[in-house]
This record gives structure tokens, C-alpha cells and sequence, in this order.
């Protein structure tokens, strides 16, 4: 009866630490791809602010609208990431 119980103990421990792996890699995964995009985002926000001065209120305002949308993303990534450890 102890092997079994042993054997039980074992089990949930390997699936939490599934469960802990799995969450990991989907929120690495679900934050990679805006990270990136931001980056390129604002880089070229700053080439177009660079090259035509006078419209920065607007590619600033287009930007950060852009920059909500895409971080939007990345939080619903993490949401993910807490349902599958916490599921």
C-alpha cells in the first residue's frame, strides 16, 4: 500500500512539473513574437518620425495604438500560460 501511495506522490509531482514546463514554453513562445514585433514597431515609427518631422503627432499616436493591439497579444499569451499551470 506505501508503494502505491509513493507511486501517486510520484506521479503528481511529474505532472506539476509538466504543468510548470509547459507554462513556461507557452509564454516564452506567446511573448517572443510581440517582443519582436514592438521593436520593429517603434524602429520604424522613428525612421518615419526621422525622415518627415512634422507628422510625428501622427505615426506617434498610430504607434502606440499599434503597440496596445500587439501587447494585447502577449498578455492573452500569459493568460494561456497561468490556465495551463493552474488548470
Amino acid at each position: 500500500m506505501e508503494e502505491i501511495n509513493v507511486a501517486i506522490e510520484v506521479a503528481k509531482l511529474n505532472a506539476d512539473a509538466l504543468k510548470a514546463i509547459a507554462m513556461a514554453i507557452a509564454a516564452a513562445v506567446g511573448v517572443f513574437g510581440p517582443g519582436i514585433s514592438i521593436g520593429i514597431l517603434v524602429a520604424r515609427a522613428l525612421e518615419a518620425i526621422g525622415r518627415n518631422p512634422e507628422a510625428t503627432p501622427k505615426i506617434q499616436a498610430t504607434m502606440f495604438i499599434g503597440i496596445a493591439f500587439v501587447e494585447a497579444l502577449a498578455i492573452f499569451a500569459l493568460v494561456v500560460a497561468f490556465v495551463i499551470k493552474f488548470a
